[in-house]
């Protein structure tokens, strides 16, 4: 199996586990008076839309659905041209995570016009943005695409020493 067909493979795992978490999620929150779970003392469910990006940023944009969303697909596309380039299993994964991700999150904002987050963690009153599986994919998925790009730099000095 080639590794384009292994990122693709995680990316749709991903936008799967992403889109089933949230409607699970938030069908448990809908069924609540008060819609907060809390799960452990600094971590709970939530039902929150991101009209933005992350950390709400560009929440009032003018037609902010659509240009996040175009950028998004363009985005998923260079990524899916760069899948295809790849010759390392670990950029593979790295590139199907974020594209899972960014593709889930897409669906969200044509879905219900913002992106639904559901995970809560908080120390006493301060809270982390809420945030989802998609989320958290694209954030590993570029972790790894940074160690690469620092592990792959030491190589080539490594050779021309």
């Amino acid at each position: 199996m080639s590794n384009f067909v292994k990122g693709i493979l995680i990316a749709v795992v991903i936008f799967v586990l992403d889109q089933f978490s949230k409607y699970y999620v938030f069908a448990m929150l809908d069924e609540r008076a008060y819609p907060v779970i809390e799960v452990m003392p600094y971590f709970n469910l939530v039902k929150v839309y991101n009209y933005g990006v992350s950390f709400g940023m560009f929440n009032n944009l003018a037609y902010g659905q659509v240009i996040l969303s175009v950028v998004a697909i363009i985005i998923t596309i260079i990524l899916l041209i760069w899948l295809k380039k790849v010759a390392k299993l670990h950029m593979s994964i790295a590139l199907g995570l974020i594209i899972g991700g960014a593709i889930g999150n897409i669906v969200d904002r044509i879905r219900f016009g913002a992106v639904a987050d559901f995970l809560d963690f908080y120390v006493g009153d301060y809270h982390w943005p809420a945030f989802n599986i998609a989320d958290s994919a694209v954030v590993v998925g570029v972790f790894i695409l940074l160690i690469d790009s620092f592990v792959s730099d030491d190589e080539k000095e490594n050779k021309n020493a």
